[in-house]
């Protein structure tokens, strides 16, 4: 089955998030475990902790099926060493909290050189910092998530991701996450079969479908090759809907969680029904 949701609000205490995704009929969600742009952040008290696995139990998610995010601050690739700690520091931080909710995936934007050192250095840079927060932690798998390209963030192309991921020393605790809008304004096009199927290749290819642990389904308001970071609503941008309906029928992306990072929450209930008439039933396991 597929596995369906927004990256949902959190007001009010992050247990509050199994409940927001339920109530629209979700089959899995993302959330931020911490304001996401704030550097600090009030550890989780028991009883957070407590509630929190209690509404996931109680709404019928999986924590395989949460893809938790981290802050957008974050910048593991940074050329500085001070400021580098800094996002370390905090990624260890999310990497706990997300053990402590029970959660076993947190994705994370890979990293920008700032045109401080090369996008070389700046990947070797993020793989030794990931090495260094999975020492320190357990538990928890981080998941690269492909970018767009803007400005100076790496993981643009597959071979940035699968550099990493090769460079890391615990492959049971890295993967990653394929996003949509950033695979498309990259300039990987997925918009017919046959496009689709090429880029689905080049993952597998280069990276290897073994390491994919979720997905972010957001069309593009920008054009393929733009490396630009506009999500749409699903259907409304240059994506269209096959993208999604190729994705929808793929069994590489069966039991993993699917988030809608769409930019109208109004639509999300409709985004997920959508998504569900596009599975074909010779597709389901």
């Amino acid at each position: 089955m597929k596995r369906v949701g927004p990256h949902v609000h959190t007001t009010g205490g992050v247990f509050n998030a199994p409940l927001n995704a339920a109530a629209i009929g979700a089959t899995a969600f993302g959330l931020f475990t911490k304001n996401q742009r704030r550097w600090d952040a009030k550890p989780l008290d028991n009883q957070t902790i407590d509630a929190f696995r209690k509404n996931l139990s109680d709404s019928g998610f999986l924590p395989k099926h949460v893809l938790a995010h981290n802050s957008y601050l974050i910048n593991i690739g940074h050329p500085d060493k001070d400021l580098r700690t800094r996002s370390l520091n905090a990624l260890i931080d999310e990497l706990n909290r997300c053990n402590l909710l029970g959660l076993p995936l947190l994705n994370i934007h890979p990293g920008s050189h700032l045109n401080l050192c090369t996008v070389d250095e700046c990947l070797e840079i993020i793989a030794a910092s990931i090495n260094i927060a999975l020492d320190k932690t357990e538990g928890v798998t981080v998941v690269l998530e492909n970018t767009s390209g803007q400005g100076s963030n790496v993981g643009f192309v597959f071979e940035h991701i699968a550099e990493i991921i090769r460079m890391v020393h615990d492959k049971s605790r890295i993967g990653f996450c394929l996003d949509t809008c950033h695979t498309f304004s990259a300039g990987y096009d997925l918009r017919t079969k046959d496009a689709y199927e090429k880029t689905m290749s080049e993952v597998d290819r280069i990276i290897g479908f073994r390491y994919l642990r979720g997905a972010h389904l957001n069309d593009s308001k920008a054009a393929l090759g733009s490396r630009l970071d506009r999500h749409h609503s699903i259907g409304k941008g240059e994506l269209g809907t096959d993208a999604f309906r190729f994705i929808m029928n793929d069994p590489r992306f069966e039991e993993l969680p699917l988030v809608l990072e769409t930019i109208d929450e109004s639509l999300w209930a409709g985004e997920i029904a959508m998504l569900y008439e596009m599975v074909s039933p010779s597709s389901e396991p």
